[in-house]
């Protein structure tokens, strides 16, 4: 998983790919729930960006305790 993520953030800022893994290490669960959630979305007829700004808002404060 981390290694699927480092190649999706490889044109992300060093610093803030180091925090966005840091963010997933605490709590994978978290995120394959979250990523769950965007592919039903998704299946929905939603766009990426759209399914993923919904389900981030849902999950905003569990996240906000990751940082």
């Amino acid at each position: 998983m981390k290694k699927m993520l480092q190649s999706q953030l490889k044109n992300v800022p060093q610093a803030e790919r180091e925090k966005i893994l840091a963010m997933v290490e605490k709590n994978p669960d978290l995120f394959v729930k979250i990523a769950g959630e965007v592919k039903e979305n998704m299946k929905g007829g939603k766009d990426q960006l759209t399914a993923a700004t919904e389900v981030m808002q849902r999950h905003k404060d569990e996240i906000q305790k990751l940082l």
